[in-house]
């Protein structure tokens, strides 16, 4: 999460859970959209690679609430030049510009083909297909050629540019191979918590409660599972119930689902912590703790 080269080496995997109803308690798309910018910003600053969505409540259809955060989450990872091609004009886009720009690695403000270098990673998408192979927009003057493949249009590919002289050319890349922090996936699953727990194989998951273990209480036990872990997941409650409620709602014990429950926040101020403060000061208190352990 923290050390982009180390995670690379080690092909670690850092992943966040957050519910559906994370923007539930604010009435107007406008306040929503901003929330899900804090939350973007947060897994960027601190180099989460995947943000789950999970449903939380099985009796409320969340399904738009899902939907509403999936797409402002996948908007702000999407490089600014890319976005037109990848995302339609819909009503949860309406208030789009007030999301942060991340200003992550994968969104450079270079814009054009003599700023680039070989060996540099682009973000693209595939425009055209010919004889020569497939055309992919990287947002510069002219689309970059992927010599003697041919690839559907509209896919979104990372790319290594291998080529500048005259004609741009690149190959398609891994983002596992690049040795920087390249932004996060996201992930709507449509299942409840505790049967995405049991169908995705976590080696060690952490779930934050106010009613948890003090965090300063187990630090020393989560520094060793994680530098053993090939990937993890930190879990997040809602803003209207925390996580033991979510877990009694699927008639299912919190602490038997996973590895920690934890109280990252003792001694708070405020009766309630938001779901964005709480992501925000648990990620910064990992990054502190466990930088070189990730």
């Amino acid at each position: 999460m923290i050390n982009r080269e180390s995670h690379v080496l080690q092909k670690k995997k850092f992943s966040i859970a957050i519910p559906a109803s994370v923007v539930s308690d604010t009435p107007h798309l406008r306040e929503k959209t901003a929330k899900v910018g804090l939350i973007g910003r947060a897994a960027a600053i601190f180099r989460v690679d995947e943000i789950i969505i999970y449903m939380d409540n099985p009796n409320v259809k969340q399904t738009a609430d899902m939907n509403l955060v999936a797409t402002l989450l996948a908007y702000m990872e999407t490089p600014q030049y890319l976005r037109k091609r990848l995302f339609k004009l819909t009503p949860q886009l309406k208030y789009a510009g007030v999301l942060p720009p991340l200003r992550t690695s994968h969104h450079p403000l270079k814009r054009r083909i003599k700023d680039l270098k070989v060996g540099e990673y682009r973000e693209g998408v595939t425009v055209s297909s010919d004889k020569y192979g497939t055309r992919v927009d990287i947002g510069v003057e002219k689309t970059a050629l992927i010599p003697n493949r041919q690839i559907v249009k509209n896919k979104r590919l990372t790319v290594k540019i291998t080529r500048i002289d005259g004609q741009v050319e690149a190959a398609i890349a891994s983002r596992e191979e690049i040795p920087h922090y390249w932004g996060y996936n996201v992930a709507a699953e449509r299942k409840m918590l505790g049967r995405l727990l049991k169908e995705k194989a976590f080696e060690l998951t952490i779930a934050t409660s106010k009613y948890g273990v003090p965090f300063s209480d187990v630090a020393e036990n989560i520094g060793r599972r994680l530098e053993k872990a090939e990937n993890t997941l930190l879990i997040f409650g809602a803003p209207t119930q925390g996580l033991y409620e979510i877990a009694r709602l699927e008639g299912l014990a919190l602490d038997d689902m996973v590895d920690f429950v934890v109280n990252m926040i003792p001694m708070q101020g405020t009766e309630t912590v938001r779901t964005e403060e709480a992501i925000m000061a648990t990620l910064a208190i990992f990054n502190i703790a466990f930088a070189s352990k990730v």
